[in-house]
């Protein structure tokens, strides 16, 4: 497993990052998501810390401040998926983490949050990934829990579930049941009126359903980010930014499993391949393109470095995610993922 301490970091580097993005909210532009804090722990994962400061510079200037909160949160039912409420949200979740351990918060948080997984475009679950991820492996500072209040407090205010979610009761794997998965018939708009479609999507139902669960939720979740990854390669140009998330938000939820409690598991797999596939169907063309021809770079680490280099956050956070699934698999067209990534995404 592959830590910060394994590149020799000093962890105070993403703690001021994380302090920095403070003041700044979790959207922009509506409702564009800010992916500062997700890029900079990438970033610095794989060894390039010294670039955050200098990249913040540049991708900030599109972010806007942190909404503040005007009214305390008496019925958090009721306030689930209610955008005009984000500041609240956030208070909330602030005042949360400073009275119970992080842990608890989350355990307490979870099941409530992932029906609603689809929320801003799934960054809510990918957010609260890369947060958990850094408090289990790396330790606890004020800094990352206040990222994860970040991240939980966004989740609840877009809280957005996928249409006919379904259990997994198929006998398909990961590869056949993304085949299986059907597109929405108009892949025009935002992404809320697109998974709206998905509620008169004829077998839409049943390819969620399909995917064959198992005993081992860890292993089935690496399937559905293995898969994801490899398709993004002849899939992405179908819409590259977005298709990104069909890989990331399932690893987000691969990611926070081990600091869940094993009753959890089961939900918590059947929900990301739920969100992943809800993203194919929103904006993966029926026919895919042919695979590139170029040869991938020559090691995971070239790989990342040009996904640092080229800048864009969603070419640098596909790339966090397929190094993953070349450490699992050693399969090249994980690399070449990140490659397309680069060559479709336009850099920062």
């Amino acid at each position: 497993m592959l830590r910060l301490s394994d590149y020799g970091m000093s962890f105070e580097i993403l703690d001021e990052a994380y302090t920095r993005l403070r003041s700044t909210g979790p959207e922009f532009d509506d409702w564009l998501s800010n992916h500062g804090p997700m890029a900079a722990e990438a970033l610095a994962r794989h060894g390039h810390e010294d670039q955050i400061s200098a990249w913040l510079d540049s991708y900030s200037q599109r972010l806007e401040p942190a909404p503040r909160s005007s009214v305390m949160i008496d019925d958090w039912r009721t306030a689930l998926g209610d955008a005009r409420r984000l500041g609240d949200w956030l208070g909330w979740f602030d005042s949360e983490l400073h009275d119970r351990p992080w842990t608890q918060v989350l355990h307490t948080w979870w099941p409530r949050l992932l029906p609603g997984i689809a929320a801003g475009a799934t960054h809510g679950v990918i957010r609260v990934g890369h947060a958990v991820r850094v408090l289990r492996e790396e330790g606890e500072t004020a800094a990352r829990v206040r990222e994860l209040a970040q991240g939980l407090g966004y989740w609840a205010a877009r809280w957005q579930p996928i249409p006919r979610a379904t259990n997994l009761g198929g006998r398909l794997s990961a590869e056949s049941a993304f085949t299986a998965v059907p597109t929405i018939p108009h892949q025009v708009g935002g992404i809320q009126s697109r998974l709206a479609q998905l509620e008169h999507v004829d077998g839409w139902p049943q390819a969620q359903q399909a995917l064959s669960p198992s005993p081992d939720w860890e292993d089935l979740l690496r399937d559905i980010v293995n898969v994801a990854v490899r398709r993004y390669t002849n899939h992405a140009h179908g819409n590259p930014v977005m298709l990104v998330h069909a890989a990331t938000a399932p690893n987000a939820v691969l990611r926070t499993l081990p600091s869940l409690p094993t009753d959890m598991w089961a939900s918590s797999a059947a929900a990301a391949w739920s969100a992943s596939a809800a993203i194919h169907a929103a904006y993966a063309t029926a026919t895919s393109a042919p695979p590139p021809q170029t040869s991938p770079p020559a090691t995971a680490a070239d790989t990342f470095d040009r996904a640092a280099q080229h800048g864009d956050e969603h070419v640098i956070k596909l790339a966090d995610t397929a190094l993953d699934t070349y450490a699992w698999t050693g399969d090249f067209r994980a690399l070449a993922a990140v490659k397309t990534a680069a060559d479709l995404i336009d850099p920062l």
